[in-house]
């Protein structure tokens, strides 16, 4: 997952003290912004100009509510290619993938002011005593932490159906992405929101455990790194504040031997590559039992080695920078560990430039267990493949990890491919396809990856208090 940006420390902020936070193109280097982060002052201004707003917010009617929400999608979709190209600069994602996150940022915002008002009705518990009924409250100021690979879709699969239950939200972003930031604020702004009701804190992580312990900020959403996302676990448990937490994953792509080998090895360019691997949902783990392994490999090999690298705002790119020079590097770490290990590399494995943030597209095999390829999270275009003997040891090798987020199995046959995913120990398991993000689908893993969920109308239920009221004649 992501390298999420968390301190340990609360410190508080003289005007000589604040940080700048900078937006670096990671095609050329180029410095494009600079920000400098909130004071003390204006921190605690912007926390209480949300709780103030809370108390109207909450009492506004769900159809007044969805209808700003419709209005956020519709600028969405005017804004697209402004926020698209936005994405390229402050990250380096391809446009083509960019414009692709802004139809979801859209498809969010108009599922959940579809449905929010159905999926948060009064619900009746029978009981012989007496029945009782089930109200779903908002709880008031909510924090989210977003990290950097998704800069509108996380924002926005966190803030529509909080602000839809009738919260408000305190955005933190990444500090590489603050152009973004800026952009998605202005969006809520332009769709008509009141102040307050979602509020962009520009603050480094240094400053983050100091929005949560304010006695005002009932919860706090947090995507991140697994050691970034415990302090934020341990932060808000010590202040007795909900969380949710969405980790890291190093999901498997089982390929059985009945597989479609050649629609098997698209997609598993697209479960590797998409957002140049820089997906905590992306298949990271290549498991094809052995009697099609070296099929499956020479085609996948084929396929990764005709991508075309270039500027990612240019439609015609297939790899894209990684979001900093500082990623690239730690990726080639991890691979040049992995075959100090023993790892083969048979694809790519290097650094265009030494200086810069690309990386090529690579695999590797022999990969087993104690190597950084099989056990920890790979944040780039590199794909680990561990040959299987067969399906039960496909299945052993697949759950053999400290995280579970997504995973997604290959065959003809759907009965067997249901049966294979629901041994699978993930928070999603996709068939044919790997696992991806969908508005009406829940999101959301297991173990080391994380608890909660987020989009379908699971996402919505997170941030409301299940208030009981009964009454007995």
């Amino acid at each position: 997952m992501v390298t999420a940006e968390i301190s340990r420390p609360t410190e508080r902020t003289t005007q000589q003290q604040r940080g700048v936070l900078r937006s670096v193109n990671p095609y050329n280097g180029q410095l494009l912004k600079t920000f400098t982060e909130m004071s003390d002052d204006e921190i605690d201004g912007a926390i209480a100009r949300a709780h103030e707003r809370f108390p109207s917010w909450r009492r506004l009617a769900f159809p007044e509510r969805g209808a700003l929400l419709r209005q956020a999608a519709r600028l969405c979709r005017e804004r697209r290619e402004e926020l698209a190209r936005a994405m390229s600069l402050d990250m380096g994602k391809r446009i083509v993938e960019g414009r692709h996150e802004v139809d979801l940022c859209a498809r969010i915002f108009d599922y959940y002011a579809e449905n929010g008002e159905q999926f948060l009705q009064p619900q009746t518990i029978p009981s012989p005593a007496g029945d009782g009924t089930l109200l779903s409250q908002p709880l008031g100021v909510i924090l989210g932490i977003e990290p950097w690979n998704y800069p509108f879709y996380q924002v926005i699969r966190f803030a529509a159906p909080t602000l839809m239950a009738g919260n408000v939200v305190l955005l933190k972003h990444s500090s590489t992405v603050q152009q973004c930031a800026a952009a998605a604020a202005t969006l809520f702004r332009d769709a008509g929101f009141p102040e307050g009701a979602f509020t962009n804190l520009v603050i480094s992580p240094r400053l983050v455990n100091r929005v949560i312990d304010d006695d005002r900020v009932q919860g706090v959403s947090f995507t991140g790194s697994d050691d970034a996302g415990a302090r934020v676990g341990e932060r808000a448990g010590k202040n007795v504040k909900k969380a949710i937490l969405e980790l890291g994953g190093s999901d498997p792509f089982v390929v059985l031997e009945d597989a479609d080998l050649d629609l098997t090895a698209e997609r598993a360019v697209w479960g590797r590559m998409t957002n140049m691997g820089q997906s905590c949902v992306a298949s990271k783990r290549f498991i094809p039992v052995e009697s099609v392994s070296e099929t499956f490999i020479e085609k996948f090999k084929a396929k990764m080695a005709s991508l075309k690298m270039g500027d990612p705002l240019d439609d015609s790119t297939e790899v894209a920078p990684l979001s900093t020079v500082k990623a690239a590097a730690l990726l080639e770490d991890q691979v040049k560990r992995s075959v100090a290990a023993g790892a083969k590399i048979i694809l790519g494995g290097k650094r265009p430039d030494p200086n810069g943030a690309f990386f090529e597209p690579t695999i590797l095999t022999g990969v087993k267990p104690g190597m950084p390829a099989y056990d920890e999270e790979l944040f780039g275009p590199v794909a680990a493949v561990i040959t299987a003997r067969d399906e039960a040891k496909a299945i052993e090798v697949a759950n053999d990890t400290k995280y579970g987020l997504g995973g997604s199995v290959y065959t003809r046959d759907i009965a067997r491919g249901r049966r294979v995913a629901a041994e699978i120990e993930a928070g999603m398991v996709f068939i044919n396809h790997p696992a991806w993000i969908y508005e009406d689908m829940p999101f959301g893993g297991i173990r080391k990856s994380g608890y909660g969920r987020e989009c379908g109308e699971l996402g919505i239920h997170e941030f409301v208090n299940k208030k009981l009221v009964r009454a007995l004649q």
